[in-house]
């Protein structure tokens, strides 16, 4: 039997090595429990709720994650391509990624306060809508990502790269960039940047 299917509730476990491809894991709560190498490709995880867990070079390929809830959850080196964190639970919705590939992931409309993107790919994320008020983007490659009617007040794109974010259509007071990486903001009016050595 599979460790991650029974019982419904899981507090202060250690799961390593699991494969649950394509399993159907509704209606569980995960408590301060952490996931090594785990591989969730394909999985529905609807309504499930975690709790001040960590994923560590997990696969979530492809996984179902409507209404479920994700509190004090940290991702470090995992795969979570094209996840739709628009469907989630937004009264448990906090969490942060190191070195992480969620290239096209859609967080639309959502509140990601103080969220943190350390070394993650977000080619083509959708961040329309979302709210990034204090988020840090460190070293993170955001080319194709999309901020339209963003919050992005007092948000760190000092060390991003590849963005292109229209201050016309985005709040963006005090948000935060380097000189190196301001043409991010001017690209609407195709101006030919050249930097100073």
């Amino acid at each position: 039997m599979n460790p991650l299917i029974d019982p419904s509730i899981q507090h202060s476990n250690h799961f390593e090595d699991v494969f649950i491809l394509e399993e159907d894991l509704d209606h569980r709560v995960w408590i301060n429990c952490e996931f090594i190498r785990c591989n969730f490709q394909g999985s529905d995880l609807t309504r499930n709720n975690f709790i001040e867990c960590q994923f560590i070079d997990c696969d979530f390929s492809q996984t179902k994650i409507n209404g479920a809830g994700f509190r004090e959850v940290v991702f470090s080196n995992c795969k979570i391509n094209g996840i739709d964190f628009s469907v989630c639970n937004a009264f448990i919705f906090s969490f942060s990624f190191d070195q992480c590939v969620l290239d096209h992931a859609n967080f639309f409309n959502t509140r990601l306060n103080k969220t943190t993107f350390r070394n993650c790919s977000l080619l083509s994320t959708n961040f329309e809508e979302a709210d990034l008020t204090e988020a840090i983007f460190d070293n993170c490659d955001l080319d194709g990502a999309r901020f339209v009617d963003s919050i992005l007040e007092k948000t760190d794109f000092r060390t991003a790269h590849n963005f292109n974010i229209d201050p016309t259509l985005n709040r963006l007071k005090r948000s935060k960039f380097s000189g190196s990486n301001l043409k991010g903001l001017l690209q609407r009016y195709k101006l030919d940047i050249e930097l100073n050595q």
